[in-house]
């Protein structure tokens, strides 16, 4: 694991539980923070390997998902990313996320509708959030922070503060994040 980041960065690529979606507990020894786009296809990749990851961590693991949406390649992602916080603001977020990530191809105005009468949210209240641009703030907070540490392009890791820059392969992963050979 390459651990080349700014001493400063360190704290900003930690989970900050007033504002991060959080999956797992807090204080769990080992902590991934993604700066990832819902039309990437690399995240679309890395999704089911952070899935695994969880399900093999399990209370060791706490994660956090960041918007970082690359506007200039992928049309759908800002929305999307909207999409998934007015979920949030409906108590749904990982719900969205999920839909989101195994929902690629499809990330149309249309389709985030679909996906959020689907999830049992207010759908039309969502989209009006999304049209509004209502979440667009929090979702450029995520980006000038994913900025300010290096990220570039997306998905991005940051384990327990350190950027990983490895592979996203599931036994590698798994060993840059407990620290054990592969």
């Amino acid at each position: 694991m390459k651990q080349n980041v700014p001493a400063h960065a360190k704290l900003s690529t930690l989970p900050m539980p007033d504002r991060d979606h959080i999956q797992g507990p807090i204080d769990a020894a080992i902590k991934l923070v993604e700066y990832g786009d819902y039309e990437c296809p690399y995240c679309g990749q890395a999704y089911p390997v952070v899935k695994e990851i969880q399900k093999r961590l399990g209370k060791r693991l706490c994660f956090v998902f960041r918007n970082f949406p690359l506007t200039n390649s992928h049309p759908h992602a800002e929305h999307a990313a909207e999409a998934a916080e007015a979920a949030g603001a409906q108590g749904r977020f990982w719900e969205m996320h999920d839909e989101l990530f195994e929902n690629q191809e499809a990330l149309g105005d249309e389709d985030l509708a679909g996906y959020a009468a689907a999830l049992g949210l207010d759908a039309q209240r969502l989209m009006s959030e999304v049209s509004s641009g209502a979440h667009g703030l929090r979702v450029r907070e995520d980006f000038h922070s994913g900025a300010r540490n290096g990220v570039n392009g997306t998905p991005s890791f940051f384990i327990n503060g350190l950027r990983y820059n490895g592979m996203v392969e599931f036994e590698e992963f798994l060993a840059a994040l407990t620290g054990e050979s592969a």
